[in-house]
């Protein structure tokens, strides 16, 4: 059997188990083989990696609230609706929308106002309306552009977390993160360029499930997946070297396998044995950078009196905020925080200001740290959610309580720092926060914003599969950077 035709066989089975693995999976840098080599894709797509033009921000943290935060109760304010309270929703503004199966089968849809004081903060222009929930946030309306008009196609958490995260509603696809290290490659030797933490949060307890493919590779090599960091016990699994074994012996043990795994690569040329001699070395530099990275003892008292008392606390969102500045200091290429506990269905007026108040002043914190560092003008900052939250009530509506459902036709996301203009407010909704009226941003429009801003061009970061030209941005699907927003 020849060299191909053996690498024909094993190529399936070995492609599995390298696009499965977890923990340490996804912290491969090709550093062995030059940062060159970090973009290279058989077939096509970016050869090497690099910028298509000059970019704004050189690395990005998406915040992301998974559960969709309500836009009424938040950042979209609608006074008109006290006066509508328990009012049917209108037909005609409803127009026969697709509905979820936990209120398709309700004979009403009464209107349910927001019950938080909202207020308006200049930002040098028209001013942003916010809610008293977010306290913080609000102190900082000129350092972020609010776009009220984000819309998705999804109407339930999976598909649109998966949406939002990969440009796709089915599962497999490569996620932004590792879009990002595809075509940009790694601004460091000792910490992976994808990072993702998955914060506590003190709302609704029940949450929906986040799985490892949203920050998974795909169809990219598995070098390019996220890693996750764990708040408790060891910050990566199989990090440690195990009981007895030195670091010494740890070395010859690794430079053992790379001839090895080179002689493989040698034979059957895959790509996934050089990703996996990667793995290995960039273990064996973690093991003292992680540590480093997750001591925050070094950090003086006044940041966390920025950030607040949970930051103190490892696994909360503030926590979480302060990692992940510290490694944008250490040139991390991409952080994603995940939030969960936003789907409120039922009891939103007691469990909303719970979750507000986990991330406002952390997010503040982190925007306002990375200025006063010198950071923030080529750092990209986002937070938001999937979808946004109906108007009309779930279930029984009181004055003082009420739930929403799932609502993909409008909902608000911010973004700050590199390439961001700050003091915007963009789109508009109409008067029940239902339907867009001024300025529409897709899902895909916003993906091709942030990678705008990181100097790539969404139309060219492709790859082959399956004979098409994969993007993020999809491939006969329309998108647009959403130059209003930009600086």
């Amino acid at each position: 059997m020849s060299p191909l035709d053996e690498s024909l066989l094993l190529q399936t089975r070995r492609q599995f188990f390298g696009r499965a693995a977890l923990g340490l999976g996804g912290a491969a840098f090709a550093s062995l083989l030059g940062p060159r080599a970090l973009g290279q894709a058989p077939g096509g797509g970016v050869t090497v990696p690099g910028h298509h033009f000059a970019p704004r921000a050189k690395r990005a943290i998406y915040l992301f609230a998974a559960g969709a935060p309500s836009q009424l109760d938040t950042f979209d304010y609608k006074p008109q609706m006290d006066e509508r309270f328990d009012e049917d929703l209108p037909e005609s503004i409803r127009k026969g929308q697709r509905l979820t199966t936990m209120t398709s089968g309700q004979t009403r849809f009464p209107i349910a106002p927001s019950i938080f004081n909202f207020k308006r903060y200049d930002n040098g222009g028209d001013g942003a309306w916010v809610s008293e929930l977010l306290p913080h946030t609000a102190t900082m309306v000129k350092d972020i552009a609010i776009i009220r008009s984000m819309y998705t196609e999804a109407i339930n958490h999976d598909p649109a977390i998966t949406f939002i995260c990969t440009g796709r509603e089915q599962p497999g696809w490569p996620s932004l993160g590792s879009w990002l290290s595809y075509g940009l490659g790694s601004a460091n030797a000792n910490l992976p360029e994808f990072v993702v933490l998955n914060a506590t949060w003190t709302g609704r307890k029940e949450a929906q499930a986040l799985y490892n493919r949203l920050w998974g590779s795909g169809v990219l090599a598995s070098r390019h997946q996220g890693v996750a960091l764990r708040s408790q016990g060891d910050p990566v699994l199989f990090l440690n070297n195990p009981v007895g074994l030195s670091g010494e012996a740890r070395r010859r043990m690794l430079d053992t396998l790379e001839r090895m795994n080179e002689r493989g690569y040698e034979k059957l040329a895959d790509e996934e044995t050089r990703t996996r001699i990667a793995q290995y070395e960039m273990a064996f530099r973690m093991q003292s950078s992680v540590p480093e990275l997750t001591a925050l003892s070094d950090e003086p008292e006044s940041t966390f009196e920025l950030y607040g008392p949970d930051s103190r606390k490892p696994g909360t969102f503030a926590a979480s905020c302060l990692l992940a500045r510290r490694m944008v200091e250490r040139d991390v290429r991409f952080v994603q925080i995940f939030h969960r506990g936003w789907d409120q269905h039922a009891n939103l007026p007691t469990d909303l200001p719970n979750q507000c108040r986990d991330i406002d002043q952390g997010a503040t914190a982190l925007v306002q740290d990375l200025k006063r560092r010198g950071l923030l003008d080529d750092t990209l900052v986002i937070w938001g959610g999937e979808f946004g939250r109906t108007i009309y009530c779930q279930g029984a509506l009181t004055r003082a309580n009420y739930g929403r459902d799932h609502h993909p036709r409008c909902f608000t996301i911010w973004m700050a720092g590199g390439g961001i203009k700050g003091g915007v407010v963009h789109g508009e909704t109409d008067d029940f926060s239902y339907n867009i009226t001024r300025d529409p941003v897709h899902v895909r429009d916003l993906n091709a914003t942030i990678l705008h801003c990181l100097g790539l061009d969404h139309q060219r970061l492709s790859v082959k599969h399956q004979g098409l030209d994969l993007r993020l941005t999809g491939v006969q699907e329309e998108a647009r950077v959403v130059q209003e927003i930009l600086a």
